[in-house]
This record gives C-alpha cells, structure tokens and sequence, in this order.
C-alpha cells in the first residue's frame, strides 16, 4: 500500500512539474499580513476567476493567458484592488486593505458561519475549513463531537457514531449522513458507517449538522438530525495536497488529492477532476472489560463464575435444580465463555479511493461524475459486537444542474460484507460444536455430587440440621462457601477444567492450533452453514431532483422528488431471502416548499410539505414551519415547527436473524401466539394440579409501522461587539409509533400429555414492534465564541438533554443520552513565537455527565461521568508549502467508556505533516 501511495505522489508531482508555470501568488490583509481566506481574483474583462485557499494561495493555468493582463481582487470588508501583471514568472503577493466603512456594518464573526447557519430555522453546528485545519482531535470527523448539542461515542476506532437530542444508539437508523447530497448508510446494514466508508479529510469543505426532526426537507430517515458534508469542488481548489500521520497504537494515516481545471480558449473553466486516496491502519482499542454485567445476580468472583461484559458464552446463568442436598454448595455456575480479545480483528484498516469530474459544457451548468470506494476492517457494536473484516462499498453518482436552480442526481451504493462475523455468536457457536449449555450444565451437576458433594458435608458450618427450611439452608451455606472461598473456588474450577477437557479441550484454548482452526472454521461459515459469518451484498439506488423557480412577490417556490429502490442480499444470514427468495423495497417522496420575505426581507418565512410512500406502508406526510427574523444585521431570532417521519428499516421489515438464544425477525406481518418468558416461569414453578389446569396467556404483535416525531424549537444569534457570537436555543418533541422490539416465545405445549410433558419446549423470538406510550423530551443549548486581539479565540457550549415521560414500556427505545455536558475550547493562530511565525494551537476540554446506556441485555449499564482534554500545536513552513501538527486526543490518556461493551479510549497522540500546494 505505502509503494502505491508513493507511486501516486511520484505521479502528481510530477504532473505539479509540468505545470509549474502558472500565474500564482497570495493575497493577505496590508496591515498584519495575515493570508486571506476566500478572497476572488479575477482577470478583468474576462470571466476566468479562482477563489483564494486557506493560505490565501491562488493560481491560473499560465498556457491560455496572454500578458500583460489586469487582476482585479476583491473580499468582503476589504477594498477591491487592481494589479497589471506583466508575466508568470514571479509568484504575487498582493495586499489588500480594510474598508472601514464596511467593516462597521459587517461582522468578522458572520466569515466564519456556514450558509445554512445564518439562513435555517432549524438548529445548525458547522465546521468550516479552517476549524477542519485547527481541530485537535485525531480526526475532523472526531472533532464533531466537541460542537454544540452533539453526542459522538466511539465503538471503535474506525467506528464512531455522531447523534443529536437523545435516543443514541451504536446502530445510528435515526440519523441521516450525506455526502455532496448522497446518503451514505449501508443498504444492508441500514446506518451510516460514520466516515470509515465516508469522505478524505483532505477533501473535505465543510460540515454542517441539522440538529432536530427534518424530514420534511432530507426525507423519511432525517429523524433526529442530519449530518451533511460538502467536499471541494475541483474548479475551485487545484493542486496537490498531501498529508501523512503517524500515533500510538500503531497509527499510520496517509492521504493525498490532486485537483486540476481547464480553460477553453475565451478562458472560461469547462473541465476539472480530482484524485483523493485516503490509507489508515491502527492497533484498535480492545474491549477487555470483564466486570460482571449490569443487573447480573452473580458478581465478579463467584466460585462457579459471573457473566462478563466482554466475554461471551458465559450468560446462562445455571443452579442446583433446587435440590439442595444432592449437590450442595454448587450455588450459580456458568460456562467458561470466550474473551472477545480472542474472538475479535483488532487490526484496523482503512482505505477510501475517489474521483470527480466536473464538466461545465455552459457557464451556468454543470454535470459531475464520482466514484467513491471504501474498503477495510473495524469492529462494530450493534446488538452484538461484530468484527467488520474486508467490508467493502461502493458508491457512483451522477449529477446534472444549475447551481441554486435545478439539479437532478442519481446514484447507486453497493455494499459487501466481505468476511465479517459476529463475534458474540462465534462464541457461542465454538463452545456449541462440543456440547449444547442443556447437557453441560446437566454434566456439571453431575460431576459436582460426585467429586465434591461429600467434601461440602464434611466441612465443618455445614448445615446438617435436617429441620432446616429451604431459605435457612441456602442462608447458613453462603455463610460456608463465604468462610471457605479457597476450596469453593478450586471445586468449581477443578469441574470446569474436566468438562474443558471433555468437550473441546485445546479447541477451546486461546493461542493454540486446534483453537485457530476451530475459530477460523466457525468464522469462514455463515449462520446457515453452522458458522457466524455473515454474507452482505445488498445494494441501494436513489435518484431524486429538484427546481427552484424564480423569485416573485408571492414569495420563492421550491419542489423536489425522489424515488429508492433497495435490494437486500444476504442469503438468509440476515434477512428472510431465503430458499432463493429475493426482496425488494421501495419508495418515494416529494415536497413543496415556499418562503416569502416581509418587512423588507427582515422576516423570512417558509412552509414545507412532504409526502413519501414505502411500498409496505401508508402514505406518510412530514411538515415544517418556519420564521427567522432578523432584529437587525448582527440579531437573529427563529422559530419552527417541524415534524419528521422513519419508516421501518430493512432489518425492521426483514429480519431473520438467528443468534442461537433467539431468532430476530422483521415484521411486516405481525406474529401471533406468543406467551411472555415470565408466563413460561409460572408454569414451570407451578404445582402439579396447577401445571394440568394452566392457561397460557397468548398474545399477538402487531404488524411495525412507521415512527413519528413533532418538535417546535426557537433559538437566538446575536453578535457583540463584532467579536462575541452567542447562539441559543431550545427544543420540545413529542414522539409517538417507536420502533423497538418485543421478546416472546413459541411454545411446544400438548395438555393431553400430562401435566409433567405438556411442555416440551420453546423458541425465542425478539420482533419488531411499536411502542404504546407517547413520550416527550426537551432540551436546551448554548454556544459562545469570542474572538480577540486578531488572532485568538475562547470558545464554550453547553447541552442539556432530558427524557420527561417515565414509562414501563421496554419497547422504547434508550434515550442513552447525558443530561448534562459541556466544552470549552482555546486557540490561536497566525501566531509569532520568538522570531518565527505562522504558529497555531486549541485546546478543548470536555465533560459528559454518566448515564445510563441501554443496548441488548450484554450491553446495558451505565456510563460513568468522564472528562477528555483535546490538544494541538501547529506549525506552517511557508517556503516549503508544508504544516506540521502535533496533538492528542484525550491527552491526560483518562481511559473511559463511551458505549457500554465496547472498548476503554485512552490517549491517541499524533503528529502529522500536511503539504498543499
């Protein structure tokens, strides 16, 4: 990999040689000397312009220009200037200087917000190209996480998961990611795999998260948020741009793109491409944790062994049978179970390839081609853990349009599992190769009253009195095993050591041959072969447009529609594609959206309406009101009431999962004749008589339908003093229909054989289904971000989430959501230290307060408090077109947990080089 990244350097740079020529220069400000970011330079009289990079670089292909020739160089704030050129050969240095007039009616706060935060009602969080450069976390995507108002935990390395206003999950179905408009979810797997599948960090332009229900303008999956990021346009940055990075745990990061334009012979832009490759590979953090689950009755260092969190095979929790004298002392005993850390490629690695071209056959309209490629391994945390081994995705686009008037766009996505498996369920299937838990735990009891049942009488505190009832038995012998923890614990482990070697042996011991073999055997098998391998080739196509008609005094109209088309292929690992079976799902959407300005354009309000139709579902409507009204240039208040829809994902409407305990099914049909798992206990803690006469209490699950969502939120931007930019605002949602799942069991029960085998078994099934309660949230944020004496800034948010409706209902979904947390952020940039200059730094400080999270019964418990310290020192060499950065994520290495069952997040340092030219 690193010969191909080489071999791709060799080439842009050497294509940088045959063009090395152009007319290029830099515009910075007359009075500091500061690059100008975004600056236009035009040739006057012509139509051939560039837009200044983040260095104030700009370049223009010297073959078609003819000196001397005029520049004409304008910026918001600043004076437009003209400089005659009379050849290539000198790179420029323009200066241009403040227009006091202007900057008095123009904030420099209002440079740094994204469109979308000064026009939207809704609430947005942006992260332009210049914080991108400052963030001092490993990744911009990382970075994310220290914005306003949104929760980022990390299951992985390559895994991070981004949600706004509660109901997080490590499976993110009520967020919407997009890429230069593209949803960026995995068809099969129905959620965005954060940017291990996304875009280059050297490609990326900006990124802007709509916080709240937005249906009504993304579609049906933008439930809680959408995360939207736009990446460079060729035409506008050219050149080479390449970085490497190296960390702890083994972090290796190269990346490189390579952008070029062409003129036509007027000098106007017709033809532009970019190149990006993006290789990772790292040493993951490894989920080690074996504490005792959450609510387990058997805590860590039980005799006869404890659930553990990160070790799997070990949940059935078995007693005596309540036969108290045939194997007395054995108390709760557990298979030895598997640690993940032997069940799980812990070798992250990453590699994203893209392509663009842009072609603009007219000045106003453009068509674009690209090809996204993403390909590695990552451990992902779903209901299970799963290892995510040579997962591959592809995406292909096509877009033609006018920029701010019509577009239509079509893509495709298609995804391969590769070799990934579950890793919960390897465990399970290795030990179940041997012996099924039936048997084993019947063996164990057995081995028990024959090897130590006689010790256990013999010690002296056995309660021998004959008189004893069951609970003063039991409470006199915890008192024993307790005063006697060496020979309970040699007991048990002398009993587990014989059934390991009765069944499995070295197959079930980590770091020998017969266990590779086995693991490896297991792991290359899908669910339908006996394995825990899953196979995945499902794929997505979406095509959708959208025209603006122009402005009139009734106000600016908007419509759009959208048609997908998903097919799942699993072969029955995942869905219910069995037997050769092939499933299809579609739907579409369309919408209508107006907004007219009043009193001058200083109040702006907007309606939108949306229909969308899932072939399985009813026709849905979503809607959004809105005004945003500007008390003047520097005060902006907003209001709006918006709903948002999500139907059923594939997996809620497909779903045929078995996971050996329980079959996970999708259902578009509802299931009847199921009986509750505390209805089974009754009977079997039932006398005889009772046992003969006993009913079951059958109930039916409805068939899924889609979630529901309303929220109305209001929210304030003011700018002080042109340096102090606050934003506030708050919501409160009303969500009803939530998708959730239901745990029963299909009984085997024939009444006419007596009341001793009228049960002869059960099958488990957890069903998708609705909850019945409506639930409420609300919450609250505050951003401030100062900037002072040119260079620095202080800057802070604060969040407050709440769940209000306390319910029963185990349908709901976890809110798995702090209550309280807050950032505060110091940087500087453009910084002289001693005689050198172009020094840059951020310091960001991060508190979450604990809270509960709730996932499957493995991983469910709580999150404690934890802070994290993000740290990053820069260095620009002009002359050499090269950054250096040194930083940390976590840098005081406070190894915490983010999502309960996945791993402890320690201390990633880096230091990164970055070339751009």
């Amino acid at each position: 990999m690193v010969k191909i990244l080489y071999g791709v350097l060799l080439v842009v740079f050497g294509v940088q040689l045959s063009v090395g020529q152009d007319l290029r220069g830099v515009v910075v400000d007359q009075k500091t000397g500061d690059p100008i970011i975004g600056a236009n330079v035009v040739i006057k009289g012509s139509t051939n312009g560039v837009t200044t990079d983040y260095d104030g670089n700009f370049s223009f292909e010297a073959k078609d220009l003819s000196f001397p020739l005029t520049l004409q160089v304008s910026f918001i704030g600043y004076k437009t200037i003209d400089r005659e050129v009379s050849s290539s050969k000198n790179s420029l240095q323009i200066s241009i200087q403040e227009d006091k007039e202007m900057l008095q009616e123009v904030s420099v706060v209002e440079q740094r917000l994204s469109n979308k935060q000064k026009e939207s009602a809704l609430t947005v969080e942006a992260m332009d190209a210049l914080a991108i450069k400052e963030t001092p976390s490993v990744s911009f995507y990382e970075g994310l996480g220290n914005l306003k108002g949104v929760d980022l935990t990390s299951a992985s390395i390559g895994f991070k998961i981004i949600n706004t206003r509660g109901f997080n999950s490590t499976s993110p179905v009520r967020s919407l990611q997009i890429i230069d408009g593209v949803d960026n979810q995995a068809p099969g797997l129905n959620f965005s795999l954060g940017n291990f599948l996304g875009a280059s960090e050297l490609d990326v332009l900006n990124v802007d998260i709509i916080a709240g229900a937005s249906s009504a303008f993304y579609g049906p999956n933008a439930f809680n948020g959408v995360i939207a990021m736009t990446t460079k346009s060729p035409f506008d940055y050219t050149g080479l741009s390449a970085s490497v990075k190296v960390g702890e745990r083994a972090m290796t990061e190269y990346a490189v793109r390579w952008a070029q334009k062409f003129q036509n012979k007027e000098g106007r832009d017709v033809f532009a491409y970019k190149l990006n490759v993006f290789y990772l590979t790292a040493d993951d953090w490894e989920a080690d944790n074996l504490d005792a689950t959450f609510g387990s009755e058997d805590p860590r260092g039980n005799p006869g062994g404890y659930d553990a969190i990160n070790r799997y095979g070990d949940e059935t929790q078995f007693d005596d049978g309540s036969d108290r004298l045939t194997y007395p002392g054995i108390g709760n005993y557990h298979q030895n179970g598997i640690e993940e850390i032997h069940l799980v490629d812990y070798n992250t690695e990453n590699l994203k390839l893209s392509t663009a071209l842009h072609w603009r056959p007219t000045e106003d309209l453009e068509v674009q081609y690209s090809l996204n490629y993403g390909f590695g391994t990552t451990v992902y945390q779903g209901d299970n853990r799963y290892s995510l081994k040579n997962i591959q995705f592809l995406q292909n686009k096509i877009q033609v349009g006018k920029e701010d008037k019509w577009f239509v766009r079509a893509y495709s996505t298609n995804e391969n599992a590769g070799d990934s498996y579950d890793a919960y369920f390897t465990a399970l299937q290795m030990q179940n190769v041997f012996v099924d838990e039936g048997l084993w735990g019947s063996n164990y009891r057995g081995l028990w009253s024959a090897l130590h049942a006689q010790s256990v009488r013999d010690l002296p505190g056995y309660p021998s009195d004959p008189d004893l009832t069951p609970e003063e038995f039991y409470a006199q012998m915890d008192v024993l095993i307790a005063d006697n923890p060496e020979f309970f614990n040699n007991a048990h482990a002398d009993v587990k050591d014989r059934l390991q070697q009765a069944y499995g042996g070295e197959a079930l011991t980590p770091g020998t041959a017969l266990y590779d073999s086995l693991f490896n055997d297991i792991t290359g098998k899908s669910f339908n072969e006996g394995g825990s391998r899953f196979f995945d080739e499902s794929a997505l196509y979406h095509l959708q447009g959208q025209y603006q008609f122009d402005e009139y005094d009734w106000g600016k109209l908007t419509v759009g529609a959208n048609g997908r088309l998903y097919l799942p292929n699993s072969q029955g690992t995942l869905f219910s594609d069995t037997a050769g079976e092939r499933i299809t799902n579609s739907e579409f959407g369309s919408f209508i959206g107006l907004e007219r300005g009043f009193y001058d354009n200083r109040l702006k309000a907007g309606l939108t309406v949306r229909f969308d139709k899932n072939q399985n579902f009813d026709l849905l409507s979503s809607q959004a009101l809105s005004f945003v009204y500007s008390l003047d240039d520097l005060n902006t208040l907003r209001f709006s009431v918006s709903s948002a829809i999500r139907n059923p994902t594939l997996q809620d409407q497909y779903l045929f999962y078995n996971v050996g305990r329980a079959i996970l099914l999708g259902n578009l049909e509802g299931i009847d004749s199921l009986v509750t798992q505390g209805d089974v206990e009754n009977f079997l803690g039932a006398g005889i008589e009772e046992r003969r006469d006993y009913e079951w209490d059958y109930y039916s699950i409805d068939p899924v339908r889609p979630e529901r969502v309303q929220t109305a939120e209001v929210g304030y931007r003011t700018t002080l003093w042109n340096a102090l930019y606050l934003d506030l605002n708050y919501y409160y949602s009303w969500y009803q229909d939530f998708i959730g799942f239901n745990i029963g069991l299909e009984i085997e029960d024939d009444p006419s054989a007596g009341p001793d085998n009228r049960f002869s078994g059960a099958q488990a099934y957890r069903v998708a289904a609705n909850a019945s309660d409506q639930v409420t949230t609300q919450g609250f944020s505050l951003g401030a971000n100062y900037y002072f004496w040119d260079y620095y800034t202080l800057s802070g948010n604060y969040t407050w989430n709440i769940l209000n409706t306390a319910t029963d209902d185990p349908i709901i979904p976890a809110f798995n959501t702090p209550e309280h947390k807050y950032n505060i952020s110091f940087g500087g940039r453009n910084l002289k230290i001693g005689s050198t200059k172009d020094w840059a730094f951020n310091v960001t400080y991060k508190w979450i307060e604990g809270f509960l999270f709730e996932g499957s019964p493995q991983f469910t418990g709580f999150i404690d408090s934890y802070s994290l310290l993000d740290a990053q020192i820069t260095k620009k060499i002009s002359k050499i077109n090269t950054t250096i950065k040194l930083g940390a994520s976590n840098l005081a290495n406070n190894k915490v947990f983010q999502v309960y069952g996945g791993p402890r997040v320690g201390r990633l340092a880096y230091i990164s080089l970055l070339y751009e030219y």
